[in-house]
């Protein structure tokens, strides 16, 4: 790495230490995790997580967990009273139902703090088909592709009519356009194998994605909001997937071993800080607050392309967001405290 390289300079920055963010003392924080979409294995996951890191820094946590289909296993009314009672509510939850604005909207109206994006940052973040609509608009270049909807869904000839017009051939990735953790996510390389993986991805919601594949590095970016505004991110990660997966999928994710992720990347300085400037750009675009994790293509032309933004990323002490910022020199429990204080100064 160049000596302009902006991992190099972020890793000789000096971050307020836990002691410095927690200044005003002890808080009484609300972990809410689990909820109704796909995902709600990985959120109780993250959850468990942050309740250990808020209690390692002195705060009282307070689990509150919704169930695989959308109860508040406390009873809504007293998830009501609790929430109101505690000073900030971090909604460690993935996808639809907590991820898209709706938890956030339901924080908004209880006038309750909370960590992250407010209600359209985490609705547009969610949904890639708008994701890619506004990046494209603002110039940010996104993984070239088609929203299939309604009529589309089962008509075949309209939907091979749609790709032909964009120019899309095989291979193609196919997903659905809200979710993530790869839930509902395929490869298709023929006809028969993209009709099964356009139904297949429609059972998830009402719009399905088809995409180019992109040839060339899977690399990702971790963006933090600091208590004073500043807008930072971490060393890049390059994720090199199970050989044995035909892409990073859900198993290749969260089952695989041979799955190996590299923080920081092996990136020359020009890129490293192309791909600063863009995914900051993305976190700005979109509205963001708190914290996101843009996932790029990075072809071997060196032109990198969004592929999608997370408004809250995986949480675990092993997930990529965690890694990336523990390679900037900040714990786990120290980026967790990060979001709380941001989240306090905002309010």
């Amino acid at each position: 790495m160049g000596r302009h390289d902006p991992a190099r300079h972020l890793l000789r920055h000096r971050f307020p230490s836990a002691q410095e963010l927690r200044g005003g003392g002890p808080m009484k924080v609300a972990v809410v995790m689990g909820g109704a979409s796909p995902e709600h294995d990985v959120s109780l996951a993250s959850g468990k997580g942050i309740v250990k890191a808020v209690e390692l820094l002195g705060h009282m946590a307070v689990p509150l967990v919704i169930d695989a289909d959308g109860n508040w296993l406390d009873g809504q009314h007293e998830a009501i009273e609790i929430l109101q009672a505690c000073d900030v509510t971090i909604p460690a939850l993935h996808g639809e139902g907590g991820e898209d604005g709706s938890l956030q909207g339901f924080l908004d109206q209880l006038h309750v703090p909370y960590v992250g994006s407010g209600i359209a940052a985490s609705a547009v973040g969610l949904d890639k088909h708008l994701t890619k609509a506004v990046l494209k608009a603002h110039g940010i270049p996104v993984t070239p592709g088609v929203t299939l909807r309604g009529a589309e869904l089962t008509d075949t000839e309209a939907a091979l009519q749609k790709l032909k017009v964009a120019g899309l051939d095989f291979p193609l990735f196919v997903k659905p356009a809200n979710g993530g953790s790869s839930f509902g996510v395929t490869r298709a390389t023929n006809l028969p194998t993209l009709l099964a993986a356009i139904a297949e991805a429609a059972t998830f919601g009402p719009q399905v994605l088809v995409e180019r594949e992109m040839a060339g590095r899977e690399i990702d970016l971790a963006v933090l909001e600091f208590p004073d505004g500043r807008v930072e991110t971490a060393p890049a990660l390059e994720i090199h997937a199970d050989p044995e997966q035909p892409f990073f999928n859900a198993t290749a994710k969260y089952d695989s071993s041979a799955t190996r992720f590299v923080v920081p990347a092996r990136v020359d300085p020009e890129l490293a800080v192309r791909l600063r400037r863009t995914a900051i750009d993305v976190f700005e675009v979109l509205g963001c607050e708190g914290l996101a994790r843009v996932d790029f293509f990075v072809p071997p032309d060196g032109e990198p392309v969004v592929n999608e933004i997370n408004t809250f990323p995986g949480f675990t002490p092993a997930s990529q967001f965690p890694r990336m910022w523990a390679a900037a020199g900040l714990s786990y429990a120290e980026v967790v405290n990060t979001l709380i204080r941001t989240a306090v100064a905002r309010a």
